[in-house]
């Protein structure tokens, strides 16, 4: 996510307040108890209805990429697909709209307006409304999760759950484990909040240094913490075991499923002929370590072209800094093909815990070696000496060397490119992500339907 408040002098004290009385209704629930009962048609078993959830509704990153895969996938299975999410003008058309929350921003200028935008980044009141009329209407057999937060909140998991309609929810990051995300705090990796304790968001300020924006983020990951949010999930998907192994801990093991994600190999002619230039493909944020690249390209004086492919936060201060590499913005359908298609090589240079980067899959669809940072969930795809080179995250020198490895040696570009093709044929494949999906989705519903055709 990059979408959390940028206040940095908001008051902390002023998003209290309003965050009061939604501790008070977490209570007057767990007190309550919850109502599990729905009324749902009996599906055949070969079909079933799918809610789909997701703030954003258009390719906005890789989260998206996956879901509107599946959402197809489903489809062509004869699996009924349902839509949730946020109004945006450039979403994808969707029948469910009219069900869709209002767009939200949460940069405003009033004191008033930071509040109310701070309560609905805890909890949205409308999303609630809005998904609890949605499964009214359409009785879905099972909701399924994206990148929820903030906009639509996890507060919807509750009320699936409490119409009793299960719940998975993918973990495209660390948000459940880490209230920033990523896993990082002042530039450095820390793993303190795992446990699901987060007072070292406070203590480090863990948000930008900015202590407004990590107390909103604490009181986020408290309220959620105190409603259940995240234990009314009935199974976690990872799509890298290194994600699977960082929230078990929280979760529990019988939770927690791995899941690669898939990408549709035959529609990818992958050539093996390349124009001789370095690729970049993702967001110009700080984490994503493309500082490290075009210092790297800088120190080599430029003697190989570049090409940075997407936009982001950094987008002009670094190409007033590295004006000799082509910064092309964000780059989709046939331009992103064609970018890809004319790379000598891929590279990924994260500084954070990646979990399963779509841009890898991309590049080795199209068989394309790559040079990555060795961290997070890159290594399970990127294999020294048969898919690509690995070099230390931040060390300039050392990707230096792999990129001119790679570049002066096109036997080897050639080999690891091939190699890589046959590894996502062989273990990432669109169908096979299906199937698994599938399998999960009837493991999940299974103890409804029992109940439902016992009467219980």
């Amino acid at each position: 996510m990059t979408d959390s408040p940028s206040d940095d002098g908001q008051d902390p004290s002023a998003v209290l307040p309003g965050l009061q009385s939604l501790v008070r209704a977490v209570r007057s629930n767990q007190s309550a108890g919850l109502d599990h009962s729905r009324h749902a048609e009996v599906c055949d078993k070969s079909r079933f209805r799918v809610l789909f959830a997701n703030k954003f509704f258009f390719r906005n990153g890789g989260s998206e990429v996956v879901m509107f895969d599946e959402m197809e996938l489903m489809r062509r299975r004869g699996v009924g697909v349902i839509e949730f999410s946020m109004n945006d003008e450039r979403n994808i058309a969707s029948p469910y709209q009219s069900y869709f929350v209002s767009q939200k921003s949460y940069r405003h200028s009033s004191r008033a307006d930071r509040i109310r935008a701070a309560v609905s980044l805890v909890h949205s009141r409308e999303a609630v409304a809005k998904i609890t009329k949605l499964i009214e209407d359409e009785k879905p057999d099972l909701l399924h999760c994206h990148n929820i937060y903030h906009q639509l909140t996890p507060s919807i998991i509750t009320a699936a759950s409490r119409a009793g309609v299960p719940v998975v929810l993918t973990l495209h990051d660390y948000k459940p484990v880490c209230p920033v995300y990523t896993q990082l705090s002042n530039g450095k990796v820390c793993t303190k909040c795992a446990d699901g304790r987060f007072e070292s968001l406070l203590k480090q300020r863990c948000a930008d240094g900015s202590l407004a924006r990590s107390a909103l983020l604490w009181a986020e990951a408290r309220y959620h913490a105190m409603a259940g949010s995240y234990n009314r999930v009935d199974k976690f998907i990872c799509p890298s075991k290194f994600m699977r192994d960082a929230v078990v801990g929280r979760f529990g093991a019988d939770k927690v499923v791995h899941i690669p994600n898939g990408i549709d190999v035959a529609r990818i002619d992958a050539c093996g002929k390349d124009d001789g230039y370095v690729l970049y493909l993702g967001r110009l944020s700080p984490e994503k370590g493309v500082e490290t690249l075009l210092r790297s390209h800088a120190s080599n004086r430029s003697s190989w072209r570049l090409m940075v492919a997407g936009t982001g936060p950094l987008q002009s201060d670094l190409q007033q800094r590295f004006s000799s590499a082509e910064f092309k913005g964000h780059l989709a359908g046939a331009e992103l093909e064609a970018a890809i298609r004319g790379a000598a090589l891929i590279v990924v240079p994260s500084e954070w815990h990646e979990n399963s980067p779509i841009s890898i899959l991309e590049a080795m669809a199209h068989r394309k070696p790559i040079v990555a940072s060795n961290i997070g969930g890159i290594p399970e795809f990127v294999r020294e000496g048969k898919t690509g080179l690995l070099f230390t995250p931040g060390n300039i020198s050392e990707l230096s060397n792999k990129i001119a490895a790679l570049l002066g040696n096109r036997a080897l570009r050639e080999f690891l490119g091939g190699n890589a093709r046959d590894v996502v044929e062989a273990e990432y494949s669109l169908r096979a992500h299906g199937s698994a999906l599938i399998s999960l989705y009837e493991d999940v519903m299974r103890p409804i339907r029992s109940r439902t055709k016992t009467g219980s």
